[in-house]
């Protein structure tokens, strides 16, 4: 203004800018004693994030804007730690490679659709070493109890594995029929984990569509 000889109003009109925008002087805020009273309400009760706190401080008119107190409140690192699930623990058990037939076998559930649109599950049991199909249960819905009928066939009629290797949910189920295998488990969805199992029946399952 003082280099063109402009007034106030005709230099701020010029550039757009309001008038009290130009006199505005910012003022310093005193947050010694909001930060001291944040500090005591976080120390009284520890499981308050922010906006509990805010509220606290509202009531007491010390703060408006929750703005405000979250950055006074991260700037004192006062955030509640929330504590991480604990995993559960599952023993992990060494699978040796099969040096003999029924040694080993593996078994899962794929399922599929019928040109109707209906669903049926396959129960697919591998033999880990020979990587023979020995046997498949096809039904719409398959319950555990099936799972451990169809095993007391099989072991009948091959002989008892020393071991198979099949999914977490359906140990409760075979344990509960007595029938003394040795057990392997892996995680649902993990296909790597029986990868010999998901081969067999992936190339069957594309001989069949080949048909």
């Amino acid at each position: 203004m003082a280099r063109f000889t402009l007034s106030e109003r005709a230099a701020c009109r010029l550039v757009g800018l309001a008038r009290t925008t130009y006199r505005y002087q910012p003022k310093k805020r005193d947050e010694e004693s909001l930060v001291a009273r944040l500090k005591e309400l976080a120390m009284t009760y520890p499981r308050y994030g922010y906006l509990l706190l805010h509220g606290l401080l509202n009531r007491e008119g010390l703060v408006v804007n929750k703005k405000r107190t979250y950055r006074l409140y991260t700037e004192q690192g006062l955030q509640v730690r929330t504590k991480q699930r604990k995993k559960l623990a599952r023993p992990r058990l060494v699978m040796d490679r099969p040096t003999a037939v029924n040694q080993r076998g593996s078994m899962d559930f794929f399922s599929d659709q019928l040109a109707t649109g209906r669903h049926f599950r396959v129960l697919n049991i591998v033999d880990d070493f020979s990587r023979e199909i020995v046997g498949q249960l096809v039904s719409v819905s398959i319950s555990g109890h099936q799972v451990a009928r169809y095993l007391s066939e099989l072991i009948e009629v091959r002989g008892k594995p020393e071991a198979i290797v099949f999914e977490t949910k359906f140990g409760v189920a075979i344990t509960a029929q007595n029938i003394p295998v040795k057990l392997y488990f892996f995680g649902a969805k993990r296909i790597k984990c029986n990868s010999i199992l998901f081969n067999q029946v992936s190339r069957r399952r594309m001989r069949l569509w080949k048909a």
